[in-house]
């Protein structure tokens, strides 16, 4: 995992300007209001051990971890936001994007608001569904967590 560039990534994002509509970005998603970047995926693992697959987790979360570490001496510590809370509102409300997706895809996530840039940034790993890849994902919206 390179740091420094994911970093810059993350500050890229929070001034780089939204698209008008849904579309692939440079490794990841884009919409109206938000970026969606792929930070490190497993592509290639589907269907191999499933200790292979635990071991990426495990490995994707302490680099999360780690850049969890260089965001809250920038913008403080936070406590980790529990998605699956989002999800289950999913059933009951509309619940906007990112954060739908977000919670559809991953357990929990690590959230700040960017100071001085109107925007939320959410770290998380993407391994709730077994049959899809492991991705480290950097989250940048202009939308509030719900």
């Amino acid at each position: 995992m390179n740091i420094a560039r994911h970093l810059a990534l993350v500050d890229e994002l929070c001034f780089r300007p939204f698209p008008a509509e849904h579309g692939p970005s440079g490794g990841g998603t884009a919409a109206p209001g938000y970026f969606t970047a792929v930070l490190e995926s497993s592509r290639g693992l589907r269907g191999r051990a499933p200790g292979e697959r635990a071991a990426t987790v495990e490995q994707y979360e302490k680099d999360r971890d780690a850049l969890y570490e260089r965001l809250a001496t920038r913008w403080g510590p936070t406590d980790p936001c529990n998605l699956q809370t989002v999800l289950l509102r999913t059933e009951r409300e509309e619940i906007p994007e990112p954060w739908a997706g977000l919670s559809a895809a991953a357990r929990v996530a690590y959230l700040w608001e960017a100071e001085g840039t109107g925007r939320w940034v959410a770290l998380a790993v993407a391994d709730r569904d077994e049959a899809d890849e492991v991705r480290l994902l950097a989250v940048v919206t202009q939308e509030a967590p719900p």
